[in-house]
């Protein structure tokens, strides 16, 4: 009687272990992503091997390495509005940096785009922002010189919206924030477009936001429902400022330059832009220009000033990434690196984003899911706008009908390519681009000739050629696979 009994209660333990592994299965996962401002894919697993980036090398290592990710708009906060609606620009304040201001906030839930972060809460995570993520540095609707405000960019989608603006006060001065406490407002511009400080990683507001992931990530670890944490840093962003040992990462005269030093060839230089951002810091030891190009020698500062910024992030987000495998949220927890655009370095003689060529519209991403094969490099072509409904796939969420993105789940589970439609646009400028698998194909809506641009990325991956002129097969085969893209945003 007492084996039987015996028997019978080891039954119900091993019964009662084997229900509680389903159920651990069954909880939904958890989602941490982080984004980063103005990182073109110069990173060391992106094949830029002067760049230290060992944190997020190791993340791509355990993760689907895109490639060929495109944004749909190469700026800041419009690149974001597509982001986290789904959506394509279709009115011309969809191309700026007030589309969520403009769109979104302080109107009823039922006028606005649904957000994916509004979707998670809904369906029961707990949202956490902490930096930039929509468009302001900490979520605020407020001017650059202005007190923050209390009006929220995305009213409905954060149960916390958080930033540590530290000794510079509000989320604007911390954003353009030099090592003593000023920024580029209160010098009135009259500043460099880098700083190496001997200060720590907590000296510049980025160490301030990792610290404060780090300690959120321990409260929501306690908490029973599932989170979706967003994680917004603001370097390599100008000004290119970095603590000095990031500075002493690299050997400045060893540096390479650009392989586009000169405009493209037939190209207009409507096309392009002066660098206005990067000449308002009024300090800096030259002006950029499409007419005069920065001597080599300011060229590689900069490239530093940027590297240096680069590998500091790369250190707050192996900070974040630490923590979290600490507390063991690694296992079930889906990790997601965005950049919402690239950056000139000098590129056709510009210093910024703010065009249509693949130097500004190329960014990172990088996508980890736990229980799937990762380290592999996914070469086909993914937009911004594809993010919302994958994320939504892979947590099992109710998809949402009006999404212009397409989910690609499958491209993270499948190492043989499955079928997949190589297709991106992007938008800026009064011109519309399409990406594919071989080409560039751009149609500009202006005055200025030549309005259409086609670059051959078998032959001319750097986009030094327009052969627009020299293929015009090409351009007939590819201008209805354009118009598909042309949503009528300057009509």
């Amino acid at each position: 009687m007492v084996k039987k009994g015996f028997y019978i209660s080891g039954a119900l333990v091993i019964l009662f272990f084997v229900l509680s592994g389903l159920f651990v299965q069954k909880q939904p996962p958890n989602v941490l992503f982080i984004c980063i401002d103005d990182l073109r894919p110069d990173l060391k697993c992106y094949g830029n091997t002067e760049v230290r980036s060992p944190n997020l090398d190791a993340l791509a290592a355990e993760s689907s390495l895109f490639t060929r990710h495109y944004v749909t708009q190469p700026t800041c906060g419009a690149s974001r509005f597509s982001l986290l609606t789904g959506r394509r620009p279709r009115t011309p304040i969809h191309l700026t940096n007030e589309a969520i201001e403009r769109e979104i906030s302080g109107k009823p839930r039922s006028e606005i785009p649904e957000t994916f972060v509004d979707h998670f809460r809904q369906s029961g995570y707990y949202t956490v922002g902490i930096g930039k993520i929509s468009h302001s540095p900490d979520g605020y609707v407020y001017g650059y010189e202005e007190p923050r405000s209390n009006q929220l960019e995305l009213p409905h989608s954060w149960d916390e919206m958080l930033l540590d603006a530290g000794k510079w006060i509000t989320g604007w001065n911390a954003f353009f924030a030099y090592a003593d406490g000023t920024n580029r407002q209160t010098h009135k511009g009259e500043v460099k477009p880098y700083e190496s400080a001997k200060v720590p990683d907590e000296g510049y507001p980025d160490g301030l936001s990792a610290q404060l992931a780090v300690t959120k990530l321990n409260e929501l670890a306690k908490k029973s429902q599932p989170f979706f944490l967003s994680v917004g840093f603001f370097k390599p962003h100008l000004p290119f400022n970095a603590p000095q040992k990031y500075w002493d990462l690299y050997d400045e005269s060893k540096l390479s330059l650009t392989p586009s030093p000169d405009l493209p060839t037939d190209v207009n230089p409507a096309s392009l832009h002066n660098s206005g951002e990067f000449n308002s810091y009024k300090a800096g030891d030259e002006n950029a220009s499409l007419t005069k190009p920065v001597s080599d020698a300011y060229a590689r500062k900069l490239r530093h000033a940027y590297y240096a910024g680069v590998s500091y992030t790369d250190a707050q987000v192996g900070k974040v990434l630490d923590e979290l495998k600490r507390l063991k949220l690694d296992k079930n927890t889906i990790v997601v690196v965005w950049s919402d655009h690239g950056w000139h370095l000098g590129d056709y003689r510009v210093w910024g984003k703010h065009t249509i060529f693949e130097r500004a519209v190329r960014s990172v991403l990088m996508v980890k899911v736990p229980q799937t094969a990762g380290g592999q490099q996914r070469d086909e072509i993914v937009s911004s706008i594809d993010i919302y409904p994958t994320l939504l796939e892979l947590c099992s969420l109710k998809p949402v009908g009006n999404l212009d993105g397409q989910s690609f789940v499958r491209l993270l589970k499948k190492k043989k390519a499955p079928a997949w439609e190589n297709v991106a646009y992007s938008y800026f400028n009064r011109g519309v681009s399409l990406r594919t698998d071989r080409y560039r194909f751009t149609k500009y809506f202006r005055k200025q000739e030549p309005i259409v641009e086609l670059y051959d990325h078998q032959v001319d991956p750097n986009e030094n050629h327009n052969v627009a002129k020299e293929r015009p097969e090409v351009v007939e085969k590819l201008t209805p696979l354009w118009a598909k893209g042309n949503t009528g945003v300057y009509q």
